[in-house]
């Protein structure tokens, strides 16, 4: 197959095929879930040749690894990580701030990402995960690990310390669309919930603090 006209970028200003590849594939999770992409479709979308999505990202796990890593959650954990905030309440505000973000935006891949990792702890997403989980635990890690040294925050295993500040919010937010209909007006806003799951977070985790240690 000949390559398209201007592929890899720079042919009329048009963007890279990594860029563009990228775009489409994040769009069409969002629209499809993850099984509606396939490398023809975003070979159609993206305007580039099925061997240049090969080239460049090695298949489509490496195409929807870096879907997730643009459009996760990772891109704001790593620059939280980069100027963290003092207090410990401010970091974990922050964080399911960064969450929820990461979540409700367009396009909306978290969502889809969560909901095959539910149903398929084998499938795409877990693959997806675990290409980015490192760099995940390593942000989290700048973020929290800190505060144990300081004493601030209960020695737990940091894979348990992510899994208590995540998953329950995760949780509430693949849920909301069943809770609204059934509560209406009783159902917390998400920032309201985000408040709540922050001060249960620290009730769990945080250690007392003496006047001299916080």
């Amino acid at each position: 197959m000949a390559q398209r006209l201007g592929e890899q970028g720079g042919g009329g200003g048009r963007p890279p095929v990594r860029e563009r590849a990228i775009e489409a594939a994040a769009r069409l999770v969002s629209e499809r879930g993850l099984d509606g992409v396939t490398l023809d479709a975003v070979a159609e979308r993206a305007e580039c040749s099925l061997p240049s999505l090969h080239t460049v990202f090695d298949g489509r796990d490496g195409l929807l690894a870096a879907v997730f890593e643009l459009h996760g959650p990772l891109p704001d954990v790593e620059a939280l990580a980069a100027d963290p905030p003092e207090r410990l309440e401010d970091t974990v505000r922050a964080l399911y701030r960064n969450f929820v973000a990461s979540f409700v935006r367009e396009p909306r891949i978290v969502p889809a990402v969560l909901g095959d990792l539910l149903s398929r702890p084998d499938g795409p997403a877990a693959r997806m995960m675990a290409a980015n989980f490192p760099r995940l635990l390593d942000g989290l890690g700048r973020l929290l690990l800190p505060h144990i040294e300081a004493g601030r925050l209960r020695p737990l295993p940091l894979p348990v310390l992510m899994q208590l500040l995540l998953g329950p919010m995760a949780m509430h937010l693949l849920v909301r669309p069943v809770l609204a209909p059934a509560l209406g007006p009783d159902l917390p806003s998400v920032e309201e919930a985000a408040e709540l799951f922050t001060e249960s977070y620290l009730r769990a985790v945080a250690l007392p603090q003496t006047a001299s240690s916080k």
